[in-house]
């Protein structure tokens, strides 16, 4: 049998040895200021796919072209220069004015330089949501690839299981943290409550996970005879 490779921690700051002790930065200017370390290496990579850079409180931000964003990260990844072995997080933005683009979001670290980095990819209202998927680059970015679709309805092209992960598989009602959801949403609470029930959730969670069958049988007679033949109530 051959011995596991040995396991090396990755020590933060350890590929920058002779790098200043890190310290909290002080009077950082709201736009502007020192960029990332890595962007002139992107810049003469990538040329034309790096959109823009931004600067704001001292962190960088980098718009990409959305069908390279899988080269950008992989490389990112992957160069002994730059080390980005952390994706902490993905998100999307959606503004209130209808005719800016929907931002999703990477934020990537660099625990060997210790350096932050935060990727962009802009996608007008008129295209498909759609962008790469960079699970096979971050096996973290599993469920947070998900929760983005289930929220904001971003489809991860190449993620290996993309479906809801916060609201439950049958959900219609559509996306949450879009602006065009409703408050209320868009069923009443008694027809999420025979959607749920029509699931038939007892097939896939066992009583102690789910008891939403007996809280249907709490309610009053008539009440669950005006949900058995679907009537809206509550509006």
């Amino acid at each position: 049998m051959t011995a596991p490779a040995p396991f090396s921690p990755v020590i933060a700051g350890a590929a920058s040895p002779n790098a200043p002790a890190p310290a909290t930065p002080k009077n950082v200017p709201h736009h502007g200021g020192p960029a990332n370390p890595s962007i002139d290496a992107l810049r003469e990579r990538f040329g034309a796919a790096i959109r823009r850079v931004d600067v704001v409180w001292g962190e960088t931000t980098v718009v990409v072209e959305g069908a390279r964003l899988g080269e950008v990260v992989g490389w990112l990844h992957d160069d002994p220069a730059q080390r980005y072995d952390l994706l902490a997080d993905i998100t999307a933005v959606e503004f209130r004015d209808a005719e800016m683009p929907i931002e999703v979001v990477w934020h990537l670290r660099s625990l060997p330089y210790r350096r932050f980095l935060r990727l962009k990819v802009l996608i007008e209202k008129t295209q498909p949501f759609s962008v790469p998927s960079v699970w096979s680059i971050h096996k973290s970015a599993d469920w947070l690839e998900r929760e983005c679709f289930d929220m904001f309805g971003i489809k991860f092209e190449g993620h290996p299981d993309l479906r809801r992960i916060l609201m439950w598989e049958q959900y219609r009602e559509g996306y949450p943290l879009r602006k065009d959801f409703p408050l209320r949403g868009r069923f009443s609470r008694s027809e999420q409550l025979r959607q749920a029930l029509a699931a038939n959730p007892e097939a896939r969670y066992s009583m102690e996970e789910l008891d939403i069958a007996q809280a249907y049988e709490d309610l009053p007679d008539d009440m669950r005879r005006r949900l058995s033949t679907g009537e809206k109530t509550g509006e």
